[in-house]
């Protein structure tokens, strides 16, 4: 009891505590789940249609095209352009296949597991695998064969990390590919059901015959607007706002920003070209003299020596001539040209070689290596290699092909040494063994490329570069600029320090760079990131230092007046010339209502347009005229027309020759051309439509 009492009399310290324990823990719940929440938010680099998409989901996306990309094209590397390029695909199929999969999930249409394999390696092969370069056989056609090849190669188990990584490459390639072909079937379903539910009927039909049944043959004469000066024409401003007013949504926006930046590029300088020749004098004499050429210039050369040695096609275009004209140990240079020193010895000469080998091999695991002799001995004799391969390879991809490799080009990457030096020294037909710790291949030589004329060079190359001190010269220089600077002066600054100053207008978060300057997208984040007036510190953007300065800040939605003034404004002008040229031409027709007369006074010629109908989309060598054209289907033969207001300038036209085209209506076979032409801009058309619609949110500027 007595214990009772005391905890009845600190029950209130008692709740204060225990209250103080449950409000700390709902807190740091609270913030802990805040937390989670901040950091998907700070990973979102999407949402699309209700949908986020994950930083790392979209690297990847990224990752896989750039695969995609080196094995196509066979290049280890990407230039920025083509990098830009990949991303900005990715990101449009991305958001093309979002909302292609919101629409198709609201009707129920979807792609089975059994249907994509079908279309990716079963007996309907779709178009898009079959396009791919690494399915092409020999005859230079989609092989099934390699496709299988290719796609057992991916379901294999590595025997080492470097397999590994060569079989997670190619799992990338397919993957994308079977993403695609997924998303390409979807879209086909998809436009399939558009074309069910939007199609031609009758009326539209005769409409579209009636339309092209009667051609003309219709003589013109044009006064063109620019024949009246523009200064002539005044425009109000209260003309163009009403004129802006009416046109208001074909003025739309996404938010932008405009700059106006200095570039200081970074290039050597007088110093730096006078290292580079002190550089090149003192290693001439020693290059010219020494007794191992090859070892000088891969320890002093910007190049290092080519063991496989140049052919007429691939030596220096500047070292042709020397290199296949001189004999062993000549020398020539030293040069200068492209900002470079250049000399050259050449190392050997006379060389007759092959560019490319073609190998098969049977790869016996150290179980079997000692089948090897008897199994060289029957090809020796006469049996099959084929045959062998497909009993006792290993690798079971080369295996069910005979045993063949291909193609292997000398000096290619990762191709081992020895082989190589087998290979190309080896006679067509020719057998060799090659063993390590995982077994012994047995290889033969299926095929050599022509030999080809061929020389070993040692090239001395030393660059101009430019030095540390020349460039921190460069970056202070810059540096200086832009902290002396206050947004307003910056252009009265630069002209005072001789700085060009340059302009980059609409710059939006999906811009790569600006204008022409390499590594740039950090400027473009830094104008989203800070206010109107603000300038830049130093951007270090490759080669260039930039100093920026923000001119125009431009949110999402309608273009200002302002913006578009000079637009409207030549619309007016326009307008204003066409109602001045039609009364002066109307004038002249009411006193000779004659083509030749108006010609003669306008001092033009009469022009012909032959078989014009209503369908057309050019009237004669005038070009697109659709009010024209119009007019025309209207007019009586030898009727001569009132002016028409034309795209380029005013017309009155004579329709001299009308002729039926002596078709029948056939309303089926209308209706068929009409859904044909449907076909191709009706899936872009809804496409478009949606995504103008759509929900799109673009983080992309936080991330690159």
């Amino acid at each position: 009891m007595a214990i009772l009492g005391k905890i009845r009399s600190k029950g209130v310290l008692l709740l204060i505590i225990v209250g103080s324990a449950l409000l700390l823990f709902i807190v740091n719940d609270a913030l802990t789940q805040g937390s989670s929440y901040f950091n998907k938010s700070k990973e979102r680099v999407a949402e699309i249609a209700g949908e986020d998409v994950n930083i790392k989901d979209y690297s990847e996306l990224i990752d896989q095209i750039n695969d995609v990309y080196k094995i196509e094209y066979n290049t280890s590397e990407l230039n920025e352009d083509a990098q830009d390029q990949l991303r900005n695909a990715v990101w449009e199929s991305l958001v093309n296949e979002k909302l292609l999969n919101a629409e198709a999930k609201k009707l129920g249409l979807s792609v089975s597991e059994e249907e994509l394999t079908d279309r990716l390696i079963g007996n309907n092969i779709h178009p898009i695998i079959m396009q791919r370069p690494v399915f092409v056989g020999e005859n230079g056609r989609f092989s099934r064969t390699a496709l299988m090849r290719f796609y057992e190669t991916i379901n294999q188990t590595p025997e080492n990390e470097e397999q590994r990584q060569q079989i997670e490459r190619y799992k990338s390639y397919w993957l994308y590919w079977e993403r695609t072909v997924k998303n390409r079937i979807l879209q086909e379903k998809y436009n399939a059901l558009l074309g069910k539910a939007i199609t031609a009927n009758k009326l539209d039909a005769q409409f579209m015959f009636d339309a092209s049944k009667n051609n003309t043959d219709v003589n013109y004469v044009e006064k063109q607007y620019f024949t009246i000066s523009d200064s002539t024409i005044a425009v109000s401003q209260s003309e163009i706002k009403d004129l802006y007013n009416k046109k208001k949504t074909l003025f739309k926006q996404d938010a932008n920003r405009a700059i106006s930046y200095v570039m200081f590029n970074v290039k050597p300088s007088p110093e730096d070209y006078k290292k580079a020749e002190n550089e090149m004098n003192k290693l001439s004499e020693e290059f010219k003299t020494t007794d191992d050429p090859v070892a000088f210039v891969n320890q002093n050369s910007e190049i290092r020596f080519d063991d496989n040695g140049y052919t007429a096609a691939t030596v220096p275009a500047s070292l042709k001539d020397f290199a296949f004209g001189s004999a062993t140990g000549a020398i020539n240079g030293p040069s200068f040209a492209n900002d470079t020193y250049t000399m050259a010895r050449v190392v050997a000469n006379g060389i007759m070689e092959s560019d490319s080998v073609k190998l098969r091999h049977i790869f016996l695991t150290t179980a079997d290596a000692t089948k090897t002799d008897s199994i060289v001995n029957a090809i020796k004799a006469g049996a099959n290699f084929a045959e062998l391969a497909k009993k006792y390879s290993a690798v079971q991809q080369t295996a069910a092909n005979g045993g063949e490799i291909g193609w292997l080009a000398r000096g290619m990457a990762g191709l081992d040494k020895e082989i190589t030096a087998k290979a190309f020294s080896n006679a067509i037909n020719g057998i060799f063994t090659i063993s390590n710790n995982q077994g012994t291949q047995i290889m033969q030589v299926m095929e050599k490329t022509p030999a080809r004329s061929k020389v070993k060079l040692a090239i001395l190359e030393i660059k101009v570069s430019t030095s540390n001190t020349t460039v921190s010269k460069i970056y202070n220089e810059a540096k200086q600029f832009a902290a002396e600077l206050k947004g307003s002066e910056f252009a009265k600054r630069a002209q005072e320090k001789g700085y060009n100053v340059r302009i980059a207008n609409e710059l939006t978060p999906a811009t790569n760079k600006v204008n022409d300057i390499s590594q740039s997208r950090q400027v473009i984040r830094w104008a989203f990131e800070n206010g109107k007036g603000d300038v830049s510190d130093v951007f270090d953007c490759s080669n260039k230092f930039v100093v920026a300065y923000i001119t125009e800040i431009n949110d999402k939605g309608v273009k200002p007046v302002e913006k578009v003034a000079d637009q409207l404004k030549a619309e007016i002008i326009r307008d204003k010339k066409a109602d001045i040229i039609i009364k002066d031409l109307s004038a002249q027709l009411n006193k000779n209502p004659s083509l030749e007369n108006l010609a003669s006074t306008l001092g033009t010629d009469v022009k012909t347009a032959t078989g014009v109908n209503f369908s057309a989309y050019q009237f004669g060598v005038a070009g697109f005229e659709p009010a024209v054209i119009g007019k025309i289907s209207t007019l009586a033969p030898n009727k001569i027309s009132a002016p028409i207001k034309g795209n380029s300038g005013v017309f009155v036209v004579l329709p001299t020759n009308q002729q039926a085209n002596g078709a029948t209506f056939d309303a089926n076979l209308e209706i068929r051309q009409l859904n044909s032409r449907l076909s191709y801009s009706l899936p872009y058309m809804v496409m478009n439509n949606i995504r103008d619609n759509a929900d799109i949110t673009d983080n992309r500027l936080n991330f690159y």
